[in-house]
């Protein structure tokens, strides 16, 4: 069971500076695999509220798109908006930004579980 306030509709944000940490090597520019991440966490910080004690949430999809790229200094924000709920099964649009130049975008797909099974 969830908190009633779980709902379409929320949102959530994360940031991160690009650096040595979350570059493509070869290129030095913010990673896909990096970018990803950042649209996960954006997603977990729009319900994580709303989750029941003893409950979390686990990826399961990303479907993305690596739009633009972004170098060493950058400031990257991830935008997470819940649009649908199929019982434990929540829908994400993300967006992840540089400014106000779109990066990246597509959906991502939790699960909420009970990790002990209760």
């Amino acid at each position: 069971m969830t908190k009633p306030e779980l709902k379409p509709g929320l949102t959530g944000e994360r940031k991160t500076l690009v650096c040595e940490h979350n570059i493509a090597g070869h290129v030095d520019k913010f990673s896909t695999p990096s970018m990803i991440s950042l649209m996960e966490r954006a997603a977990i910080e729009a319900i994580q509220g709303c989750l029941d004690e003893g409950q979390t949430s686990v990826g399961y999809e990303v479907n993305v798109r690596h739009l633009a790229s972004a170098e060493i200094g950058a400031t990257i924000t991830a935008h997470a908006e819940l649009f649908e709920i199929d019982r434990n099964r929540l829908n994400f649009k993300v967006e992840a930004h540089e400014g106000e130049r779109k990066i990246g975008e597509g959906t991502h797909r939790r699960a909420i579980i009970n990790p002990g099974g209760q």
